[in-house]
């Protein structure tokens, strides 16, 4: 005797594999709803673990400790799982628009995205800069150097890398340990870019101070009150009129938001992030959550970390 189809009353469709989304998933495979079916829309079948992701830049971990498996977790949780890119929402139609598969219908749906850094507005960035987000991009030029190094490691190498937060400051202090194992520290030039005076900006002076003297320690060279004008192939320009030669340009700077979020009607803030309420739902979609980069809490705004998106986790499976 054949077991009865299981009826499916809603679907729930979570637009990508962020912190806070690998932890509902897991949550939802340790309790399943009856009724409801999961659909999960993934550019990449692995995702990092942010906090992580500097020590694999070291080389302290590996690539399997620090990303999570998408297709075994969506498997776990009794999820289909569609290898592709969010491009738009209908949303009075309730779907989802993809680059190469048909339009998703949800009943719910949730956006854990990430953010990617600001580069448009500075000529030759989008060209030329390794943004720091998407990950999977970030690390495919990260092993392309390595192997390039490691094939030649008697070329001098000059990294530039443009941001002086908390992000920029951290791909620095990783990338030059890892460089130094393959090549003769006379070799390797490293340059911080950062707009502003002072390092880390948010952070309490002792911080900024301290990691301005480990980094200078280090032989780092600092350009701070530096605004960067336009990126090369092989030269970074400021507007003070300061040219760095460069051969590669690593961009970790102020985080936005896909453009496709704020042209689907979503209410959004300034920025075009997902603007939301305590219980991770849009403020003028409640049927539709964000978490994460993407996501401004209206009433609790919070910097574009991994650790908050983490933090939502629970509380989005709950909600």
């Amino acid at each position: 005797m054949q077991s009865a189809t299981p009826i499916i009353n809603q679907d729930l469709v979570l637009i990508g594999g962020g912190h806070s989304q690998a932890i509902a998933l897991k949550l939802f495979a340790m309790n399943p709803i009856p009724g409801v079916r999961l659909t999960l829309i993934s550019d990449t079948t692995h995702t990092p673990y942010s906090g992580m992701l500097p020590g694999h830049i070291a080389g302290f971990y590996s690539f399997d400790q620090t990303h999570i498996d998408l297709r075994r977790l969506a498997n776990l949780a009794g999820a289909q799982l569609y290898l592709d890119s969010a491009i738009g929402l209908d949303i009075p139609n309730h779907k989802v628009i993809c680059a190469n598969h048909p339009p998703v219908a949800f009943d719910y749906l949730s956006i854990d995205i990430g953010s990617t850094p600001q580069t448009i507005s500075v000529p030759g960035a989008q060209q030329y800069a390794i943004p720091a987000k998407p990950v999977p991009q970030l690390l495919a030029a990260w092993q392309q150097l390595l192997t390039q190094i490691n094939n030649n490691p008697s070329q001098p190498l000059n990294i530039s890398i443009v941001g002086g937060g908390a992000g920029g400051v951290e791909l620095a202090l990783n990338m030059q340990p890892r460089l130094q194992q393959i090549l003769p520290k006379e070799l390797l030039t490293l340059h911080l870019f950062h707009r502003g005076e002072t390092l880390l900006p948010g952070h309490n002076s002792w911080v900024s101070n301290r990691l301005h003297t480990i980094l200078v320690k280090r032989g780092i060279n600092l350009h701070l009150g530096e605004n960067v004008q336009q990126v090369l192939a092989d030269k970074i320009i400021c507007t003070s009129g300061l040219t760095v030669n460069t051969d590669r340009t690593f961009w970790v700077t102020q985080a936005s938001a896909p453009a496709w979020l704020k042209n689907s009607g979503l209410a959004t803030d300034n920025q075009g992030f997902v603007l939301v309420d305590d219980t991770l739902q849009s403020l003028s979609h409640p049927h539709i959550f964000a978490t994460g980069d993407v996501a401004t809490m209206a009433n609790h705004p919070r910097p574009k970390a991994g650790v908050f998106a983490v933090r939502q986790g629970k509380p989005l499976w709950e909600n």
